[in-house]
């Protein structure tokens, strides 16, 4: 639903979501989990809430039926009761600088595309992602520049042209800009933001939004 400048899920929509029961396949949770994809925007740290759902339909095994653990009800009310908290985002601002703030723990990235309004927050739209295996074992200044890496790639239709900030609790990101050291890494990462109007700013992690993740 849009009005006033902001967005919110359809209640209609969202009514769908509450009413789905437990699982008992694997059919049926890729069915919620398709449900609830398109309203991922509006929910913070999306990734790690469905991962108990998502991990389910991981490994090489075929049969079609699971058991539906405690784990995967929590996490599934967790998501409905995240809905049921009528989230909203803001419409873009293109005249406005935007904010791309990003977090990385070891398992996974949390970005917000947001806009301050009078000293306010007005979130455009949440994005989240699980780290691959390889990346698991990134130190802590590569995940955090992964992090950047994945917002700017799905973000480029906002950041396109524009000046925009980069605010990350990692105090080592900010160097990335002019050094990248001798991580070859780093340095490719770095050659692909060139494109890119920015400013990193440091930001403490009990400041950022997405401090839980």
């Amino acid at each position: 639903m849009v009005g006033g400048g902001c967005r919110s899920p359809i209640e209609a929509k969202i009514q769908a979501v509450l009413d789905f029961p437990a699982s008992r396949s694997k059919t049926e949770i890729r069915k919620i989990l398709g449900m609830i994809a398109y309203y991922s925007r509006y929910i913070e740290n999306y990734a790690s809430l469905v991962e108990p759902l998502t991990s389910a339909l991981r490994g090489k095994m075929r049969k079609e039926s699971i058991v539906w653990t405690e784990e995967m009800e929590k996490s599934l009310e967790k998501v409905k009761g995240k809905l049921t908290q009528n989230p909203v985002l803001f419409a873009p601002d293109f005249k406005r600088e935007f904010i791309v703030q990003t977090n990385a723990s070891n398992l996974e990235v949390g970005v917000i595309l947001t806009q301050r309004i009078n000293g306010e927050e007005h979130p455009i739209l949440y994005l989240s992602k699980k780290f691959s295996g390889p990346e698991k074992s990134y130190s802590a200044t590569e995940r955090e520049c992964a992090a950047i890496i994945f917002a700017i790639k799905k973000l480029r239709y906002y950041l396109d042209g524009q000046k925009f900030k980069i605010e990350t609790d990692h105090n080592p990101i900010v160097w990335i800009k002019t050094n990248a050291g001798n991580n070859p890494r780093l340095m490719r990462w770095a050659l692909s933001l060139q494109p890119f109007n920015y400013t990193i700013v440091p930001r403490p992690g009990k400041e950022m939004p997405m401090s839980t993740v």
